[in-house]
């Protein structure tokens, strides 16, 4: 057996639109600030989707759906998960395992842990765990002013 491991990281500012919705994890998290971003900037979803893509050695996530293209303007973050996951798979690689590690100082995660944890890990057939970490104030993180997210995958052939 082979076995191949890929990082990945995403990070998107909180918009000024009111009508941008917040998405983690395929999960909206209403009352929230959304994220700016080309698709709707799920960003756990593209950390992801990068880790994923770097294992089976298949580029990132830019190369794949590049916010140029209008086909991906305000694109659902888990539609694209899941075309990677058929990538990898289509390459010969099955996902182990991913390993995300979100930086924000809110929405608090642990209440919708778990179903972050299920969506991402349904879309991806392998499981998916989510840790949320604080920024303790330091850097833009720190002052709240976004999200970033660093993912470790595991693929086995």
């Amino acid at each position: 057996m082979t076995v191949r491991v890929g990082q990945g990281f995403d990070v998107h500012a909180f918009s000024d639109d009111p009508d941008r919705r917040l998405v983690l994890g395929g999960v909206v998290f209403d009352g929230e600030r959304g994220l700016v971003g080309h698709s709707d900037a799920d960003v756990l979803a593209h950390a992801c989707a990068d880790a994923l893509l770097g294992a089976a050695g298949l580029g990132d996530i830019g190369s794949h759906f590049p916010d140029t293209d209008p086909r991906w303007a305000g694109a659902d973050s888990l539609g694209l998960l899941a075309e990677v996951a058929r990538l990898v798979r289509g390459a010969g690689w099955q996902p182990g395992n991913v390993d995300l590690a979100v930086v924000c100082e809110r929405p608090k995660l642990a209440p919708r842990r778990d179903e972050m944890e299920q969506r991402l890990t349904d879309v991806v057939g392998a499981p998916v765990t989510v840790k949320g970490n604080r920024a303790e104030g330091l850097g833009a993180l720190g002052r709240a002013e976004g999200i970033a997210c660093w993912a470790v995958a595991v693929v086995e052939r």
